[in-house]
């Protein structure tokens, strides 16, 4: 009882100013870079949301929202929250202009940088071995009509690949 009391209050407490600026984690557009401001829950969630690394001042991003949960990104993990945790994150939109998303939603003679890399096992070795790592330039030369394949330089060489590899590959793209 006395919990929710203070849990009530704490949200409360935000300054009018403050909660201008800052958004609900469920109200900000996909793929884009947040900072966490401030996490409004229950002491224990919020202690178990800081031991998986949500803490204020980590940037974060939206993924995927669907009724009951949303998927997020921080740092190279993807994870899995229910949607009453993510209404109790704020976020406020870096200052720095970029977006990320997955390679494949990139248009032809666009660059970014690769952000991570989302595939497991021997796709993500292939990816790796064929020079696609963390802060590697790519510019997008080529697409097929249908996108398929997609043709990028990066790394002063040529490679093309299939649309489903391009979408396991996060890139930070300058707006």
């Amino acid at each position: 009882m006395i919990m929710n009391i203070i849990f009530n209050i704490q949200k409360c407490y935000i300054a009018n100013k403050e909660r201008a600026r800052m958004k609900q984690l469920t109200d900000v557009q996909y793929h884009s870079v947040y900072q966490v401001h401030y996490i409004t829950t229950l002491p224990d969630t919020k202690k178990h949301l800081q031991t998986i690394g949500i803490v204020p001042g980590k940037k974060i991003s939206l993924l995927q929202l669907e009724q009951q949960n949303g998927i997020i990104l921080l740092q190279k993990s993807r994870i899995a929250l229910d949607r009453s945790i993510l209404e109790n994150i704020f976020v406020e939109e870096v200052q720095e202009k970029s977006a990320w998303v997955p390679l494949d939603q990139l248009n032809a003679s666009e660059q970014a940088t690769v952000v991570s890399i989302h595939g497991e096992g021997a796709v993500r070795r292939r990816l790796m071995d064929m020079g696609v790592t963390k802060n590697v330039q790519i510019y997008v030369r080529k697409l097929a009509p249908l996108g398929d394949p997609v043709e990028i330089t990066l790394r002063g060489y040529e490679l093309t690949l299939r649309k489903k590899e391009a979408s396991l590959i996060l890139v930070e793209k300058e707006i």
